[in-house]
């Protein structure tokens, strides 16, 4: 059975489905094993300790009663009283000997040793004897756990009185192999006495049921992070997985530490669970086993058709539509096999019908653009292979066809284009020219083999075709177009490359109005200066390249400065200044005017916030563009700024140009409103250069007018130019505007248009465009003209 076939597939989805389900409920049932072994050992560990306590408490009260019969004794208490010191090591010895004492002493009532079996009693020994008769309680005898040397003890005291206490017998006994061996046979746990070094450098097994490799070894897991006083933690030893709760027994003086440390193996804890595993792991095979024929049989029933439609696909698709599907079933399969019959019969008209849609433009019957694609690939191979072989081609596009889409509707733009494909076929004279629409308004003309005297003469013969009206529907249209001209091998090898040249070259026709345009790479290298410029003016904005000039406005009454007018100029780091007029018209063509305009507000809102906390205000003039104005975000982006430099939208005067107005005046009209509602104030940039309408000016939410400078420099020697002016004056105050009046180079100039009612004036004789710094000390130093004390008796 081969793996990649839907029969396998589908057996091994069984088959993995069953064992993932046995797999998860052993693993469940493992888990649940484990889990309840571990809390029944912990359990287990929590009892044995306490058995273990009370068996060092029944040990140390056997003890204490044993060390009573030997206070009791009056020959020793004699011994005591006559300070026979052989008498009383001698008993100390026998009778210690007796209750399994490795170690006797008297302490006399003022804590000095005057007995001992030991030689040179241990330090720690005797501090923690005198300690024990010490407390309350050993008036009827005391015992606790002391660290011998390197070995746990437990000690008893017990007073000697005759009738008063007049001495003290103190016992020590090992916690031996015989009290842990106890521990185990009660509790079948493993039990180790450890001892601390001397210094706290690691732990020593005093007595232990483990092996003595595994004693030594658990003395190694003492230093586990996880092993705390009387914590349950899990340790490795040999391999053997044990949960261990660790219980302290005493303390020395020096530091060192006694423990117990109880242990009970989970491995042996699990084992009788071990055969159930394995009836369970056998039950699992055994199921898998039967799954897996089962699901064979019911894959072979659901396939065996599923191969046969494959075979019928395999014909279809090979072209083959003479035989019929032959499974007749009443379940999904047979619905299946009934729509691959009708699919059968469908087939051979959609394919015709698909490569009608993907070759032909289905508006006039001529070839698209991927059949005219490959037309021209065919055509440049056949060039290829003759000696100085060309072909040309010719990209046209209709002017002003998007007017009469909107104007007359699609219906007829429709109609349009397909007498434009007929009358273009009428006009071709070469034998094996082709005519395509490649999409819209743009059509296509393939001239194999044709020279360049052949193309220009083929397209100059359209021209004069479309220069006679069509008439459609009861109109008449008036058409013209721009044509491109490419060619190979003059200036492509490839199609594409054709493609593109040739609508280069149209488009360079349309832009120009020039009809027919022959691709000239010199057009390719304006387009790439282009965006080499556009990609400069991009690091310009991103290194603060442009510098904010601003040129004074002054009140030309009082002389008093009211403003200044922000300019933008370029500071290259190569090429040095450049002036506005090399890159401003770009900017606005390309649409980067508007990041450029948001730069220059941001400067200036940042330099009007400066000036306010010095407690100068100044009113900023800001120009937009026609871009500007098409930006419906505008308003907000202009928000924004001020908002982050706390600023009123009353400090600010938005400069618009009566050509920017008149490009789309509806759309204009609706950011001025939204602008002026926000509490700008709007004026009328070059006012008399352009063709703006009266009505559209009374409209306008605007509150300055600003006269051209071309009226106002030469007004002192021109009538007509001061008449101009006067009537521009008067106009705006008659329309409630403020007149400002640009191109005041001369203190006459200034006297006239203060006689004439002008509000406000700024030109060279004020001050030139300058850096902002150059403009505050000008701020500082400006005088305004001796002429204003004057009288005013002069007539224009």
């Amino acid at each position: 059975m081969r793996l990649y076939r839907l029969e396998s597939k589908i057996v091994a989805l069984f088959i993995i489905l069953i064992v993932v389900v046995q797999l998860a409920g052993f693993a469940a049932i493992r888990k649940a094993i484990d889990s309840n072994a571990r809390n029944s050992i912990t359990d287990e560990l929590v009892i044995g300790q306490r058995v273990f306590v009370r068996l060092l408490d029944q040990n140390a009260q056997k003890l204490t009663q044993g060390a009573r019969l030997l206070a009791s004794d009056f020959g020793f208490r004699q011994a005591i009283g006559t300070d026979d010191r052989d008498t009383i090591n001698s008993v100390l010895a026998n009778h210690g000997a007796r209750i399994g004492a490795s170690m006797a002493m008297l302490i006399g009532t003022d804590g000095q040793i005057r007995a001992s079996t030991l030689e040179y009693p241990d330090t720690d020994l005797q501090r923690s004897s005198l300690e024990l008769i010490r407390k309350p309680e050993a008036e009827n005898g005391a015992a606790d756990n002391v660290i011998v040397g390197d070995s746990m003890f437990q000690i008893v005291a017990v007073p000697i009185k005759a009738p008063v206490t007049i001495a003290w017998v103190v016992m020590g006994f090992p916690v031996d192999r015989q009290l842990i061996a106890d521990m185990r046979a009660l509790s079948s746990l493993q039990v180790s006495i450890l001892v601390s070094n001397r210094g706290g450098a690691g732990w020593a097994a005093d007595v232990s049921t483990l092996s003595p490799d595994a004693s030594a070894m658990l003395s190694q897991e003492i230093h586990a992070p996880s092993m705390k006083s009387e914590s349950i933690s899990d340790l490795q030893i040999y391999g053997n997985e044990y949960r261990a709760r660790m219980l302290p027994l005493a303390r020395s003086s020096s530091g060192q530490e006694a423990v117990a440390v109880l242990q009970r193996s989970i491995s042996e804890a699990v084992a009788p669970y071990h055969r159930l595993q394995v009836i369970l792991l056998t039950i699992s095979i055994v199921g898998v086993l039967i799954a897996a024929l089962a699901s064979a049989v019911m894959a072979r029933r659901i396939t065996s058709p599923l191969r046969e439609l494959a075979d019928v696909a395999k014909r279809l698709g090979a072209g083959d539509y003479s035989e019929g599907v032959q499974i007749r079933r009443q379940d999904e399969i047979g619905r299946l096999a009934g729509a691959f019959e009708t699919m059968r019969s469908e087939i051979a008209t959609r394919e015709l019908k698909i490569s009608r849609l993907a070759y032909q433009d289905q508006l006039t019957d001529l070839p698209n653009r991927v059949q005219f694609a490959d037309l021209l690939k065919d055509a440049i191979a056949a060039a290829r292979a003759v000696p100085r072989g060309t072909c040309h081609i010719l990209m046209m596009d209709l002017d002003r066809f998007q007017q009469v889409n909107d104007v007359l509707g699609h219906s007829f733009g429709d109609d349009l284009l397909r007498q434009v494909a007929r009358r273009l076929a009428d006009q071709l004279r070469h034998p094996d020219a082709k005519v395509a629409r490649l999409g819209g308004d743009e059509f296509a003309i393939l001239l194999p083999g044709a020279d360049l005297d052949e193309a220009l003469a083929q397209a100059m013969r359209i021209l004069r075709a479309l220069e006679h009206p069509l008439s459609l529907q009861e109109q008449t249209v008036d058409l013209g177009a721009g044509i491109g001209i490419a060619g190979f091998p003059l200036h492509g090898q490839s199609s594409d490359e054709l493609l593109s040249r040739a609508e280069v070259a149209m488009y360079t026709a349309k832009r120009k109005g020039s009809g027919v345009v022959v691709y000239d790479p010199a057009i390719d290298k304006t387009s790439q200066e282009s965006l080499s410029l556009l990609s400069e003016l991009r690091r310009a904005l991103e290194r603060d390249e442009f510098m904010l000039y601003l040129q004074p406005k002054l009140d030309l009454a009082s002389g008093e400065v009211i403003g200044a007018e922000a300019l933008v100029r370029w500071v290259h780091p190569e090429k040095g200044f450049i002036g506005p007029d090399n890159f401003i018209p770009f900017a606005e063509t390309t649409g980067f005017v508007r990041m450029l305009t948001t730069c220059m507000l941001e400067k200036v809102a940042r330099l009007c916030s400066e000036l306010q906390t010095r407690g100068t205000y100044l009113k900023f003039s800001v120009n937009l563009s026609a871009r500007d104005l098409m930006d419906q975000e505008l308003p907000a982006t202009f928000g924004a700024i001020l908002n982050r430099y706390m600023l009123s939208p009353t400090a600010i005067c938005l400069e618009i140009t009566e050509s920017a107005i008149m490009d789309d005046p509806a759309r204009a009209q609706n950011t001025l409103d939204r602008l002026s509602r926000m509490g700008f104030a709007l004026g009328i940039d070059d006012f008399g250069t352009g063709y703006s309408s009266l009505a559209y000016l009374k409209s306008l939410p605007v509150d300055e007018l600003k006269i051209d400078k071309s009226f106002v420099m030469k007004m002192e020697q021109d009538q007509d130019d001061a008449k101009i002016v006067r009537s521009t004056v008067d106009l705006g105050h008659n329309l409630g505007l403020r007149v400002v009046a640009e191109g005041v180079e001369s203190e006459a100039v200034w006297f006239l248009l203060r006689q004439m009612g002008c509000d406000q004036g700024q030109g060279y004789f004020m001050g030139k465009p300058m850096p902002v710094d150059r403009f505050l000390e000008w701020l500082q130093s400006w005088r305004a003209p001796a002429m204003l004390d004057q009288s005013e008796n002069v007539a224009v």
